[in-house]
This record gives structure tokens, sequence and C-alpha cells, in this order.
């Protein structure tokens, strides 16, 4: 079997979205966007479950008539890290597979950071953030060692920086103005027509709001970025103390490098969408001297792709 025989699907699980490929050879067969599968957001069997469709779903898209023809199914997942989460995921898709009479040969879970900078780097050593829904800072820098991370806690814990980040931040900003403990911000005037059921007024509608999730942080964090642009002070702040964090997630990884600099890539929707957040990252990183930053040399599909091809191969 050569390489243009292989049929792979590649799955990048998000804290936003969800995207599958299905290759055959070098060839798309079929392709896919879902909604999220981030653990922490829907639980770990609704994700497993939304995994499964859609690999089911690709198939038949691609007229494959069993899951069987696949030689390897290559899955990312937001909010899995540990060997035990990787292996519980793995388990319970081909629980679930097998349940609604599906076999899956060969199936891999692991990080959607992991297959993130397999795809950015190309299997070369250097650093990557992510910057989307939540933030995340990877580091290659020995083949015959893990890779070394920094941030990727979550938005209940951590991603400072990131797009929930920045959302909350907004949101914070917003009701410390309309209690008078924080300066004012043009963003309230937004919120009205962003925030279902929120009323100037009746500023507590807000909590109602969230709480029976009418809007998330994320999608609040347009709305900071285009204050921040009109000159609003407390936004622009936001957008600078943003900055900040997701520098520091290079910095604290350059550490296991002995080279003078780095290469260092940046991806996700924040970078991807020519964001005030992300060229003001970009501008930080090109002025340290310590950092090589360079374009992407894939994406987290290819970089499944690439696992896949290395399984496959080791295993014939």
């Amino acid at each position: 079997m050569t390489k243009e025989d292989y049929k792979i699907i590649c799955i990048d699980g998000g804290g936003t979205k969800t995207h599958g490929v299905l290759f055959s050879g070098d060839n798309i067969a079929a392709e896919l966007k879902f909604g999220t599968t981030r653990i922490g957001a829907i639980g770990f069997g609704e994700a497993c479950e939304r995994t499964l469709n859609m690999i089911v779903e690709l198939c038949k898209m691609a007229n494959v008539s069993k899951i069987t023809e696949i030689d390897i199914v290559v899955v990312g997942l937001a909010g899995v890290w540990l060997e035990n989460e990787k292996k519980r995921a793995m388990h319970l898709i081909k629980t679930l597979a097998s349940t609604s009479k599906n076999t899956i040969n060969d199936l891999i879970v692991t990080s959607d950071a992991e297959i993130a900078i397999e795809g950015a780097l190309n299997g070369n050593h250097g650093i990557i953030s992510i910057v989307g829904t939540g933030s995340i800072g990877l580091a290659k820098y020995d083949d015959n060692k893990p890779l070394a991370r920094c941030g990727g806690w979550g938005i209940e814990l951590d991603d400072e920086g990131s797009g929930a980040w920045v959302g909350r931040e907004g949101i914070t900003a917003v009701v410390r103005s309309l209690d008078g403990r924080g300066k004012k911000t043009s963003l309230i005037e937004k919120l009205q027509h962003q925030i279902p059921r929120f009323d100037i007024n009746e500023p507590r509608t807000i909590v109602s709001s969230y709480n029976d999730k009418l809007f998330e942080y994320q999608n609040i964090t347009p709305l900071v970025m285009q204050c921040a642009m009109e000159e609003d002070e407390v936004c622009m702040n936001i957008i600078k103390r943003a900055s900040d964090h997701l520098t520091e997630l290079p910095l604290s990884l350059i550490k296991h490098f002995k080279t003078k600099k780095v290469d260092v890539a940046l991806l996700g929707g924040i970078i991807d969408n020519d964001t005030l957040l992300g060229n003001m990252l970009k501008d930080k990183l090109n002025k340290n001297s310590k950092f090589n930053l360079i374009q992407p040399l894939g994406n987290a599909i290819t970089g499944a792709k690439n696992i896949g091809i290395r399984i496959i191969e080791n295993n014939q």
C-alpha cells in the first residue's frame, strides 16, 4: 500500500468548532465542520459522541460503506492531554461505534494542540502559540522528550489573553462601570445589541442572559476589539493586557532551547482573522531578539494527517 491508497480521517476538535476531513491519498474526499467538541464545555460523553457522528458522516459523504475501510482515524480534542484522558476518549468512541454496529480499526485520540504543533512546524523544533477561544503554548525541543506546555488550563482557570478571556474581561469591565467601580466604556452600548434580554435600564438582566447561555464570552470579544480600535480606553487596556499575557507563553518555553533564536508560529482564530490583538502580539514577538516569527507550515488537519501517515507506515 502506498500513500496514494491511504484513507485517513483527521479531526480537529477545538473550543469553538470541530473540523473534519477524510483524505483519500492527498485528495480531500469529504470535509465537515460541526460545533465544539471541547470536553470542558459539553462533557466527555457528548464530545466523544459528536466525534463519532463526524466520523460516520464523513464516511457517508465520501461513499465509504464501512468505517473499517478507513486506515486510521486521528482525533485531536480540546481538553484532552493526559494519557488516561486520551485512552478514555479512544475507548468511549470505539464503544459508541460498536453500539451503533460500527467498527473503527485504528483510532488515535490526542490533544488538538498536539496535532496543531505537528502541522505548524512539520515535525521541526520550535514553539507555537494557539490563540483562539483558549490560549496555549507548546514547544518541541527534543525528539525524544515530550512536548513542553504552557497555559491551556481552560477559561475556567486561566487561558489569559484568549478570545474567551478578552470577552470575560469585557463583561467584567461593563459590570464594574455599571456599578460605578470602573471607568465608563462604550462597550455597554454595543452589548445591548449583542446580548439577548440585556437592558441597560435593568442591568442585572445580563446575569440571567449568561445563566441561560444566551451568549458566551468569546461572542463579546469582537466588540471589545471594535471599541479598542475606536479608542475606548477600557477596551484598549484589555487588549494590551491580553497581548502581554500571550507574550508570556513563548517566553516561558524558551528555557528549553539551547539556540539563541527560536522559531515561533502563531495559530488560532485571533491570529487567522487579522485582529487587533493578533497584530499587537506579532509586533511584540518581532521586537524580541529571542524569537524568529514564522508562518505556520500547515494546520492541525495537516498535523493529524502527518501523524496518521507515520503510524500506518510504522505498522507496515
